[in-house]
C-alpha cells in the first residue's frame, strides 16, 4: 500500500506517460477504453486537457477534459485512479484540478457521464456538487446505461 505521505503532484500528462494512462485505463473500466492513438490526440490537442497526478513517480490518477468551441460547458470524458490509491482523495483533487482548468478557460459548467451501476464515482460526484441532469440509455458498449451530472461553477 502507497505511503500516506508521498508527496503527490498534479501536472499535464505528457507522450512518455501514455503505457501508464493505458495501464490505469485498462485497470479503471471494463469496456469504452480509450487507445493509445486517441490518448496522443489529446495529448496535443488544444481543446483536450489531460492531467495527471503523480505519486512517487508514478501515476496515482488521470482525468481527460474536453472543450468544444462555442460553449461554455466543459465535459469531463474520463477520471481513473489506480486500483493501490482509491479511497485516498486522488479522485477529488484531480475533479478541482479540471474545474480549476475549466474555469481558467473561461467555462461555467462542467457535464460528465456515469455508468449507471458505478455507484463510488456517483458517490464522489455528489459530494462535489454535481448534480444529476439526465440518464442515456444504452450509453455504454456493453449496454450499460449513462447518469448524466453536471456542476456550475463559481464565476
Amino acid at each position: 500500500m502507497p505511503d500516506c505521505d508521498t508527496p503527490l503532484r498534479i501536472r499535464p500528462a505528457r507522450d512518455a506517460d501514455l503505457d501508464a494512462l493505458l495501464a490505469l485505463e485498462q485497470q479503471g473500466f471494463p469496456g469504452d477504453r480509450m487507445r493509445r492513438r486517441q490518448y496522443r490526440h489529446h495529448l496535443h490537442n488544444p481543446r483536450a486537457r489531460v492531467l495527471v497526478l503523480e505519486a512517487a513517480g508514478r501515476l496515482a490518477g488521470t482525468a481527460l477534459l474536453l472543450f468544444r468551441r462555442g460553449t461554455r460547458v466543459a465535459r469531463l470524458y474520463s477520471l481513473a485512479v489506480d486500483l493501490a490509491w482509491r479511497g485516498r482523495g486522488i479522485g477529488k483533487r484531480l475533479l478541482d484540478a479540471c474545474e480549476r482548468e475549466a474555469a481558467k478557460r473561461g467555462c461555467t459548467r462542467v457535464r460528465l457521464e456515469v455508468r449507471d451501476d458505478n455507484r463510488a464515482a456517483q458517490a464522489l460526484y455528489e459530494r462535489q456538487g454535481y448534480r444529476r441532469c439526465g440518464r442515456r440509455a444504452v450509453y455504454y458498449e456493453d449496454g450499460a446505461d449513462a447518469l448524466r451530472y453536471e456542476k456550475r461553477l463559481d464565476s
